[in-house]
């Protein structure tokens, strides 16, 4: 298993030089460019309807029962409904789609020097599964009673039931939508796994493989042993909805904290599925432009691996005030404090994969330095609510919503930023503006974080998350308090405003943008070999073949501070 060779002439035919029509290259497609631009542009669009809930149900917070401009007055139900479909658009339909999908498919053949995916219909069906999971969820807000509300975690007995969620025909269809976006994402995990064990370029051994793929290929290895109980467990919250059934419902002898268990053993390591190929991301762009070899590449390798180990014993620090056994929640304390010493080392070997180097600040580079900052943030906070005592306080405050979203705005936001702006020249030939970029980076950064520090101090002061006007309560309504969610939600609309930037400067940036080479950032690995855009077939008649590792940068004794993966040894 140290080498794979490649053979040639495996896809002569996928490489036939045919013009092909309209519907066969951008709708029907089997090149992995292409499926990865649709699970891109797709996830952008979600983004946006999800940036535009987090607007409305932010303004109704910030100035309940007003008039919010661009939507009306919201009601509690519909309050409910965008707070539920917020956060499963962002985690389903955002991160997933584009860390995982599009990332993956992007760069795995190229970064390993293969010609596409080994299953390309398989990768064009997994597409099509996620865009009708996509349009069953969004259609599922224009159903009577409109999407379902009974929060993104969906427990039972408020899921289970229409006379208690008020949605009898979205809450089954948002469960029919979440089943099918997982369908997907196990076809296209099994791709990715096959192809990078089976379809590396010749010479690429095991430890020659960047540390992106890697993030990507444990990623998917953890998704599709953590989903199993979830797929279990929504057949039957289905069956409860729509038959009458019982598993979850305490009155006809089932279990609605069975929901949590099943829910949460997936909703854990999903965190990790969507932070490994972020991480990956931060990684590769760090080497780049501190001009450095990745410090401990192996030592990174194997904290990964252990990580994605300990994800499967954590869960249950969701459920400390559930009524889990007290001798359990020691337990889940420890393995959550555990958890920690993987993710700190990864983190914490790339902050010194920049000690001595030549740090370029560029677009891609500021934000992955953001990444690592807000990250370690989030983690901190993490250690405070994986502690079962501080967590019966904290628990289902604003605190838990401002840690999470310190964890999970890097994760899906800032990273993805970073991945566009950094192989935005291999997709699409040019270069997005960079003045315009930094723009767009200080004005997200300061902004994401006049969001959530406020949302801290609002949660340590015992402000409750899911409530819809907190006039209702006065004990909890206290002027200051009021302040601040006023203050984040003005924030909020600074930082949506701010992502105008971006997309202004993404579209006009495939026309006007500077035109580049095959290697415009001086990097290593063997997506900059290609030509770019790539062209069907990534590398053409002569695949390339690998030498050393991926980082090699700044060697004693060579001219240039780079050295190409496939360059040959006596052409240094």
């Amino acid at each position: 298993m140290a080498e794979v060779t490649h053979v040639d002439g495996a896809h002569d035919a996928h490489h036939e030089h045919h013009k092909p029509s309209f519907w066969s290259k951008y709708v029907f497609s089997t090149d992995h460019k292409m499926i990865a631009l649709q699970y891109m542009f797709t996830g952008m669009a979600m983004a946006l309807i999800g940036g535009y809930f987090a607007y409305v149900f932010r303004m109704q917070l910030a100035f309940p029962g007003a008039s919010i401009p661009f939507f009306g007055t919201l009601s509690p139900a519909a309050y409910n409904s965008l707070v539920t479909n917020h956060g499963t658009i962002m985690i389903f339909w955002v991160a997933m789609p584009v860390l995982i999908a599009a990332m993956g498919n992007f760069l795995i053949p190229l970064m390993i020097g293969c010609d596409d995916m080994v299953f390309p219909r398989v990768n064009r069906l997994s597409y099509q599964i996620f865009l009708l999971s996509a349009i069953i969820l969004i259609i599922s807000f224009f159903v009577p009673g409109g999407g379902f509300g009974g929060a993104w975690t969906a427990y039972p007995p408020l899921s289970a039931k229409a006379e208690f969620n008020a949605t009898p025909f979205g809450a089954p269809m948002w469960l029919i939508a979440v089943t099918l976006e997982i369908v997907a994402f196990l076809l296209g995990g099994i791709n990715f796994i096959t192809t990078v064990m089976n379809a590396r370029a010749k010479g690429m051994r095991m430890y020659d493989i960047p540390i992106i793929v890697w993030m990507i290929v444990i990623a998917s290895i953890l998704f599709m042993c953590s989903v199993g109980p979830l797929i279990a467990g929504a057949v039957m919250l289905l069956f409860d909805q729509t038959l009458g059934t019982g598993f979850f419902d305490g009155t006809a002898g089932g279990d609605p904290v069975l929901w949590q268990h099943l829910f949460w053993f997936f909703g854990h390591p999903e965190v990790y599925v969507v932070l490994l190929p972020a991480m990956g991301i931060v990684g590769e762009i760090t080497c780049t432009f501190a001009r450095k070899k990745l410090f401990a590449y192996k030592l990174i390798l194997y904290s990964t691996i252990g990580l994605g180990i300990l994800s499967f014993f954590v869960w249950a620090h969701h459920q400390f005030i559930s009524g889990v056994d007290p001798r359990a929640a020691y337990l889940f304390t420890t393995t959550t404090l555990l958890i920690s010493i993987p993710v700190a080392i990864v983190l914490f070997a790339y902050i010194a994969t920049l000690y001595g180097g030549s740090i370029r600040f560029t677009t891609a580079m500021l934000f992955a330095l953001a990444f690592t900052g807000e990250f370690l943030l989030g983690g901190v906070t993490g250690i405070w609510l994986g502690s079962s005592g501080v967590d019966v306080y904290l628990h289902d405050t604003y605190f838990v919503l401002a840690h999470f979203h310190y964890t999970f705005v890097p994760i899906a936001i800032i990273a993805t930023f970073a991945a566009v702006y950094y192989w935005y020249p291999k997709m699409f030939g040019r270069k997005m503006n960079e003045t315009w970029g930094k723009i767009h980076f200080w004005g997200t950064i300061v902004s994401f974080n006049g969001i959530f520090i406020p949302l801290f101090i609002l949660g340590a002061g015992g402000q409750h998350r899911r409530i819809y006007n907190f006039q209702h309560y006065p004990d909890l309504a206290g002027a200051d308090m009021q302040d601040m969610r006023v203050f984040a939600t003005l924030s909020l609309i600074v930082m949506l405003a701010f992502q105008v930037i971006f997309i202004v400067n993404f579209f006009v940036s495939l026309k006007r943008g500077e035109k580049v080479g095959n290697n415009p950032w001086k990097a290593n690995t063997l997506e900059w070999v290609a030509t770019s855009p790539a062209p069907h077939g990534n590398f053409g008649a002569t695949m390339p073949e690998v030498y050393r590792g991926p980082y090699e940068f700044s060697v004693e004794g060579r001219e240039e501070d780079y050295w190409p993966q496939n360059e040959k040894p006596s052409e240094s």
